[in-house]
């Protein structure tokens, strides 16, 4: 399964609507936080948002995240073993205030199982490379992984 999420604050039609006109090809389920969006996907299950619970379930089951670019779904990728492929929101196309998510997605580039898409012609690669790969192999610090856990906690209960 492939679990999309654009999170909550925005809606990110270009990457729900790309993300549905492939659906169809990827021969495997589609499961989507849309958001506050206007696009209504025909070829993958669509929800507005998805309880903490219930999402940290999906992450569970799904091969591959593909997600804006913003850094709590990173983490929370990470924290799982998940590959995520980042598909930023971009001032240019009028999907956010900067491009603060360009800006995180070049920063990212290159490390284990993060990909990027900087736009629609990329993702079906990006995508492909992401089901291949296993995040969870890479390894990292333990000043790194005690860093992960600590934002992951915060961003989960707000106490550090």
């Amino acid at each position: 399964m492939i679990l999309v999420t654009v999170g909550m604050q925005l809606g990110f039609d270009r990457l729900i609507e790309t993300m549905d006109q492939l659906a169809p090809s990827l021969g495997m389920e589609v499961i989507a936080q849309v958001g506050r969006g206007e696009y209504t996907p025909r070829n993958m299950e669509a929800r507005i948002s998805i309880a903490p619970a219930e999402f940290e379930q999906l992450i569970g089951r799904c091969q591959l995240i593909v997600a804006h670019a913003g850094i709590g779904t990173v983490l929370t990728a990470q924290r799982f073993g998940k590959p995520i492929v980042l598909f930023p929101r971009r001032f240019d196309h009028g999907e956010h205030r900067n491009d603060h998510q360009v800006a995180t997605a070049r920063h990212l580039d290159g490390r284990p199982g993060v990909l990027i898409a900087m736009d629609e012609t990329e993702l079906p690669a990006r995508i492909d490379e992401g089901l291949s790969t296993n995040a969870g192999d890479a390894p990292i610090s333990a000043t790194a992984a005690q860093l992960r856990q600590a934002i992951g906690s915060f961003i989960e209960t707000g106490k550090l």
